[in-house]
């Protein structure tokens, strides 16, 4: 059993890969990491984006969709829902073994819907039908126009990773949209994770602790992310514990997922958002680097968040707002520039299809 193996069989916390290509599925590459362990995989218009302007492999589809006169926006979805199709095959096996816990492939809405509650339901209605399979699910922003269409989409028995969630506040309302569209029908099968991102908290805050200067501030460097992600357990714990008690892989339970794990400061340890971060009933979505580091080098024993961990963490958080820290505010920028990279993203990809075709 490697590290990877460790964190679901030891831990309960799944590990999902995040990233997505054609080539990877190809040649073979994601095969492997599901032998090695990976539960589950992300994709976003980032990740998107990279594969096919980097990539020959699309060339030959977009040509010839470009002669049957599709646009190059219904070019990218062709070959995103392609990849997703042929991604979810090999992720089935997980799905069906595991009862629907894992084995989850995510595809995101346009990020050009973000601020647009019923274009956003449609599309992800749209997405749900045209890919057809029980392991997808659809990526909605926790923006506040994205999350009334969180509890619509489980409504109506489509599964759901809520991602772009940066703040507390927005975690408890797709927390809340859970719940409901659950206790509203006790036989809904629906599933959602939600994707609460942790590293770039760091990176703006810390820039923030270091414009202050003073030695307060600066103590807290790197400790943000790890007391807002802990804090968001606590509150996961409060709402599902009981329900993940009684049934740890049942649908009533919408297990965290944590997001941007790999460490962007060089002089944090590489592992930092995945040894403190270890949890039952959690996921967390790896880029390559960081999978082949767990495997290299998974401290033995690294501990499960505790109780006091999180009561540790509110103290942290005290201490940030001392020193002159507004999380709010950190919160509503992270959310913006995360919408603002995305579609970016998008009008990249759409762009170097036009130039392909």
């Amino acid at each position: 059993m490697n590290n990877l193996q460790k964190l679901y069989q030891t831990y309960k916390q799944s590990p999902w890969l995040d990233n997505l290509s054609r080539d990877m599925i190809e040649d073979g590459r994601l095969q492997q990491f599901i032998n090695d362990g990976v539960r589950g995989v992300t994709s976003n218009p980032t990740i998107l984006e990279k594969a096919i302007s980097a990539s020959s492999l699309y060339d030959n589809q977009i040509h010839e969709l470009a002669g049957q006169g599709m646009s190059a926006e219904d070019i990218y979805w062709r070959l995103v829902i392609d990849d997703i199709k042929a991604a979810s095959e090999l992720f089935k096996p997980i799905w069906e073994e595991s009862n629907g816990l894992d084995g989850y492939i995510s595809l995101e809405v346009s990020p050009k819907l973000a601020r647009d509650t019923g274009l956003t339901i449609e599309q992800g209605r749209q997405l749900w039908k045209e890919v057809n399979t029980p392991n997808l699910m659809i990526k909605v922003p926790a923006t506040e126009p994205g999350i009334p269409v969180v509890g619509t989409l489980l409504s109506e028995g489509v599964n759901v990773n809520v991602t772009l969630i940066f703040s507390l506040d927005h975690y408890e309302q797709v927390v809340a949209a859970h719940i409901s569209s659950h206790q509203s029908d006790a036989n809904n099968k629906s599933r959602s994770v939600a994707s609460f991102f942790v590293s770039r908290v760091d990176t703006e805050v810390d820039q923030r602790l270091e414009a202050i200067g003073t030695d307060e501030a600066l103590a807290l460097r790197g400790k943000t992310a790890i007391a807002q992600a802990r804090l968001a357990y606590g509150i996961f714990l409060n709402n599902f514990a009981k329900a993940a008690a009684e049934d740890s892989s049942g649908p009533a339970v919408q297990r965290l997922l944590w997001a941007s794990t790999s460490t962007k400061n060089p002089s944090y340890d590489d592992l930092l958002y995945v040894t403190n971060l270890i949890a039952p009933h959690s996921i967390n979505t790896l880029p390559e680097a960081t999978i082949a580091g767990i495997i290299d080098h998974l401290p033995e024993g690294a501990p499960s968040i505790t109780v006091d961990d999180i009561r540790d963490a509110q103290e942290t958080f005290k201490a940030i707002a001392a020193v002159g820290i507004d999380i709010d505010d950190v919160s509503r920028v992270l959310e913006e520039q995360g919408v603002e990279k995305f579609q970016s993203s998008f009008d990249s990809v759409i762009a170097a299809i036009q130039t392909k075709i």
